[in-house]
C-alpha cells in the first residue's frame, strides 16, 4: 500500500495543477462529505401532502431570463401548453371494439388477425415497455462527470457517452457555483473540475436524441444549495429541456408513475430530479429527489453496505416502502485527512468485488439484501467504475429485473485530441494514477 503521506502529497499536486488549468475561482473549500450537507445546512420537504399540476402540464410555455451559466436562451414560466404525441406505429389506423379496421385510406374490413405484438424494446427488453418507470432497476454511474485519468478524484472511468451505450440509466453528479456558473466538480473544484453543466447536458441531450426509445434519469446533486432557477438556464441551452418528464402531481406516489412506452410516445423520456432546493410549483421538471427516492448510507464507508434509510432523515417505514423509490449507494469510499479536511475518493483496490455478481461486499448481495429487506428491490444502483467486472452490475440489474443480461461490456475510451499540458502538470497526474492504482 503506498504511504499515507505520499498519497496526500499525490492528491495535493494533482489539486494545484488542475487549479492552475481552469478558468473558475472557486471559493469553497474541500467538506468531510462527498456533497451532503449536513442537517443544519437543508430542510427535507414533506410528502403528507399532494399538489396537482394542470392535466396539460408537462411542457411549459419559455420566456427570456439570464440565470445560471451566463447568458440564458429561455426559462420556464407558469404557462401550460397541450402535448403533443406521436405514435410509434406508422399510418393512421384503428381498432374498433368489434374488429374493425380503419385506416386513413378510407377502407374499412373486418380483420380476424390477432393483436399486433410489439417488438420495439424500451431501454433495451420489450418486457420493460409496459412496466412503470417506478419498477425497474437502473444501474447509475456515481459523479458520472468525473472520468478524468489520472486523477485520484474520478469515479468512473469512461466518458458520459460511453456509459450510455453500454446501458447506465441514471447520471448522478455534484455541481457547484463558481463565477455565476455551474460546474461539474467532485467536492471542490480545486480537485476535479469536470466543465460546464451545460456542456454536459448538452452531450447527454446527443445521445438522448439519438435513442428515441430510451428512458433516462439524471440526478443533480446541489452541493452550493443555490435556487433552483440557476439551473434552469443550462438546462434550456443544452438543448435537454423538451425531453424533460412533468409528472402530474407533486410527489408522484410509486404506483402512479407512468409505463415506459407512454414517456416514449411521449417523447418525454428524461426524468430530472435534484438532491436539495428543487422547487416543483416554480420548476415543475426539476423533480425533488427526497420526495420521490430515499437513499440508503451516501458516500458509504462500510463494506457491508447496510440497506437502511439514510436521508430522508426520519422517513416513516411505511412511506419509504410504499411511496417513494429507492436508491443503493453502493460506492465504498475510503477516508483521506488532509489539512483538517476528510475527503472521500473510491475504493479502486476492492472495486471488482464491490460490482461483483456475488461475495461478500459485492453489489448483487446488497440487492438481495435490500430485496429482502423491503420486499421489492432497489430502483437504483449507484455505483462507481461500472465496467470493473466486465458488466456485472449489469448483471445484477437484469436478474432483479427479470430479464437476461447477453451484451459485451464496457466501452473502450477513444483517443481524444488534447491541448498540451505543462511537464508539472503530466508528472502530477501519473504520480495519482499510480497511487490509485496502488492503494
Amino acid at each position: 500500500m503506498l504511504p499515507r503521506a505520499l498519497w496526500l502529497s499525490c492528491l495535493l499536486a494533482v489539486a494545484r495543477a488542475q487549479s492552475e488549468e481552469t478558468t473558475a475561482t472557486p471559493s469553497e473549500t474541500i467538506t468531510a462529505q462527498d456533497g451532503v450537507p449536513t442537517s443544519l445546512d437543508v430542510t427535507y420537504a414533506s410528502i403528507s401532502t399532494t399538489i396537482t399540476l394542470l392535466p396539460t402540464a408537462g411542457s411549459l410555455s419559455p420566456t427570456t431570463a439570464s440565470n445560471g451559466n451566463g447568458t440564458a436562451l429561455s426559462t420556464a414560466s407558469g404557462s401550460q401548453t397541450t402535448e403533443d404525441v406521436t405514435l410509434i406505429v406508422g399510418g393512421q389506423t384503428t381498432l374498433s371494439s368489434n374488429g374493425t379496421m380503419t385506416s386513413s385510406g378510407a377502407t374499412s374490413r373486418t380483420s380476424t388477425s390477432a393483436a399486433p405484438v410489439n417488438t420495439q424494446p424500451c431501454n433495451g427488453h420489450v418486457e420493460f415497455c409496459e412496466r412503470k418507470y417506478s419498477n425497474i432497476t437502473y444501474v447509475a454511474a456515481h459523479n458520472s462527470p468525473f472520468s478524468r485519468p489520472g486523477n485520484a478524484a474520478s469515479n468512473q472511468l469512461l466518458p458520459v457517452t460511453s456509459q450510455l451505450n453500454d446501458g447506465i440509466r441514471m447520471l448522478q453528479s455534484q455541481s457547484h457555483f463558481v463565477n455565476n456558473t455551474l460546474y461539474l466538480c467532485h467536492t471542490s473544484c480545486d480537485i476535479l473540475n469536470a466543465g460546464t453543466l451545460e456542456d454536459y447536458l448538452r452531450t447527454v441531450t446527443l445521445w438522448v436524441e439519438d435513442h428515441p426509445f430510451d428512458i433516462l434519469t439524471i440526478l443533480l446533486g446541489n452541493s452550493d444549495l443555490v435556487s433552483v432557477d440557476n439551473y434552469i438556464a443550462p438546462i434550456q441551452n443544452s438543448g435537454l429541456w423538451p425531453y424533460l418528464y412533468t409528472p402530474p402531481t407533486i410527489p408522484l406516489s410509486l404506483p402512479n408513475w407512468p409505463t415506459l412506452s407512454s414517456m416514449i410516445l411521449r417523447q418525454k423520456r428524461v426524468v430530472l430530479f435534484m438532491d436539495y432546493m428543487a422547487n416543483q410549483t416554480a420548476v415543475p421538471y426539476i423533480l425533488d429527489e427526497f420526495l420521490h427516492i430515499w437513499e440508503t448510507p451516501f458516500s458509504p464507508t462500510d463494506p457491508t453496505f447496510p440497506c437502511t434509510v439514510e436521508r430522508p432523515p426520519e422517513l416513516p417505514e411505511e412511506q419509504a416502502r410504499e411511496s417513494l423509490m429507492y436508491m443503493a449507494n453502493h460506492n465504498l469510499n475510503t477516508g483521506l485527512t488532509f489539512l483538517g479536511n476528510e475527503i472521500l475518493v473510491p475504493n479502486v483496490a476492492r472495486i471488482n468485488q464491490t460490482n461483483a455478481v456475488e461475495g461478500p461486499g459485492s453489489l448483487g448481495a446488497m440487492a438481495e439484501d435490500c430485496t429482502d429487506l423491503w420486499g421489492r428491490p432497489p430502483n437504483f444502483l449507484l455505483v462507481d467504475f461500472y465496467d470493473a467486472g466486465s458488466g456485472s452490475v449489469f448483471e445484477v440489474a437484469a436478474e432483479l429485473n427479470g430479464v437476461a443480461y447477453d451484451l459485451e461490456c464496457c466501452g473502450l475510451i477513444e483517443p481524444a485530441a488534447q491541448a498540451p499540458r505543462r511537464p508539472g502538470v503530466l508528472l502530477a497526474a501519473m504520480v495519482a494514477g499510480v497511487a490509485a492504482l496502488l492503494c
